[in-house]
């Protein structure tokens, strides 16, 4: 598990070797890349040779340490449209797979009047529409996200404009998709199961908390669940995505926002956060999945000639190449990890791992789920097992476009049996994982000082941004009523 206080946390690097480096001198760390086993092509199990299992528990260095061990240290821009402060926030990395904390700033929070911990706990995950007419919006808010759609910095003005062109040019199909699983994304719904399950879990260990869930895209919003953590004033918080690997484009996203937040909030500033920035390597998560897997092969006439079909969500190849992002190397160590506990069973079968969801023309991770799906039927695989690895719920990717897309293409492409994993959802032992992963990550709790850098400066001027948005409005209204233009870029884009 690796977890981290939100004080400078995002900054993304480019890879050079085996090593992880920041571009801010100030946090001239670096972290060793580790043991990664690619597997995006077809493997034999026999190619695995035994390793030692990933430990369940966080490992936590002291501050005496960090001059003798390499880190990792995120750190980055604000997720807002507004203002951007520039403030010298240092950051104490604690961890070799561990738990990150805050350095010389860090301060202790003691609110007057409590009598006792309030402890909470703050689910992150992606949203979805619940309706057919909160699709646009919901689309918008998410071409909106930087990290979604990075543009240079010349053209950063016209990412809200860009938003919402392509929330409407996409709306249609997206409402199909949707209208096809039943007319909205049950993630919500699916979500806040997951945090009441984590709250019975954590109250049999004798730990009391308020579980929140704070969605990045749709409702109830991140920021909506800070306000709630606010007025139940909550004096320790441990931040939880839901996403087992670290994305610039999922977990890093939220927790820009919740920097965002927290900086701005003399509160929240004080107050004691852990964030687990990922999670995919504790054991107790590589044996639930080992389990639902070893499951649904049984189902199968011949398991052992079954080939076991990893598919996870892409992302665009620049954010691994050009940003640092570290998704793909910890997918694939996450696929390694779940093979070698079906291997310790006796479960011997070919796998596979591709990347789906891609949009627009740049290129994105390889191979493609669409395409190696052909590839395997016209190979002569008969039977394949579909595992969504990067989801820990349903919702429109495994519902919509595993389920009834990439099944019609796989039995159309000559595969004869096909078979699919559900989300890990409220599997007993993966609620429990969660729980021990929030009480290992209790004790490293640390508070954003709010202090700030004398020089501290605003980027942000109100009259220039209106003159950005205006000019990127007209563009924006250029690119709809030109048909040639508008024809081009739906291409493109679909």
């Amino acid at each position: 598990m690796e977890a981290a206080s939100l004080s400078g946390l995002l900054s993304y690097s480019k890879l050079s070797g085996s090593t992880l480096r920041t571009f801010d001198d100030r946090f001239s760390r670096t972290i060793s890349r580790g043991r990664y086993i690619a597997s995006v092509s077809r493997h034999s199990s026999e190619e695995f040779n035994d390793v030692d299992k990933p430990s369940s528990r966080a490992l936590v260095a002291s501050r005496s340490e960090l001059n003798t061990q390499n880190h990792s240290v995120f750190i980055g821009p604000n997720l807002s449209g507004g203002p951007i402060l520039k403030r010298n926030l240092n950051l104490q990395a604690n961890c070799t797979v561990g738990i990150y904390s805050l350095g010389e700033n860090v301060v202790e929070f003691h609110h007057a009047h409590a009598t006792e911990e309030k402890l909470g706990v703050l689910l992150l995950n992606l949203g979805g529409p619940e309706t057919l007419n909160d699709v646009q919006p919901f689309l918008y808010n998410l071409f909106a996200d930087p990290d979604i759609i990075r543009l240079p910095r010349l053209f950063k003005f016209l990412q809200r404009p860009l938003a919402k062109l392509i929330s409407v040019l996409r709306a249609p199909k997206s409402k199909e998709g949707y209208a096809a699983i039943g007319g909205g994304s049950p993630l919500r719904k699916i979500t806040d199961e997951q945090a009441d399950a984590l709250r019975m879990e954590l109250e049999a260990k004798k730990i009391h908390a308020n579980v929140y869930v704070g969605m990045r895209y749709w409702y109830p919003f991140t920021e909506e669940a800070i306000e709630q953590i606010k007025r139940d004033r909550i004096t320790k918080l441990v931040v939880l995505p839901l996403y087992p690997q670290f994305s610039i484009s999922t977990t890093g996203s939220s927790i820009r926002v919740l920097q965002r937040i927290f900086m701005e909030d003399s509160f929240l500033s004080r107050l004691p956060v852990s964030v687990i920035l990922s999670w995919y390597q504790r054991q107790g998560y590589i044996t639930s999945m080992a389990d639902l897997i070893e499951k649904e092969l049984g189902r199968f006439a011949k398991p052992e000639e079954v080939m076991i079909f990893f598919s996870a969500h892409g992302v665009p190849v620049s954010y691994v190449e050009d940003a640092g992002d570290p998704y793909k190397d910890q997918m694939e160590e996450c696929i390694y990890l779940i093979m070698q506990e079906l291997r310790a069973r006796g479960i011997r079968n070919d796998h596979t791992l591709a990347y789906q969801s891609r949009v627009g023309p740049v290129q994105w991770l390889k191979p493609y789920t669409d395409e190696v799906l052909v590839e395997l039927g016209q190979k002569g695989v008969k039977s394949l097992l579909a595992v969504p690895i990067s989801f820990v719920s349903e919702h429109i990717e495994t519902l919509e476009e595993i389920d009834m897309e990439y099944k019609h293409l796989a039995l159309e492409s000559g595969i004869e049996n096909w078979g699919r994993v559900p989300a890990l959802g409220c599997t007993s032992s993966f609620i429990t994982d969660l729980a021990d992963a929030v009480v290992e990550a209790l004790p490293s709790a640390k508070a954003l000082s709010t202090s700030r850098d004398t020089a501290e400066e605003t980027e942000y001027d109100p009259m220039r941004y209106i003159v950005k948005m205006f000019f990127g409005s007209i563009l924006a209204f250029i690119l709809l009523l030109t048909p040639k233009v508008f024809l081009a870029f739906r291409n493109h884009l679909f």
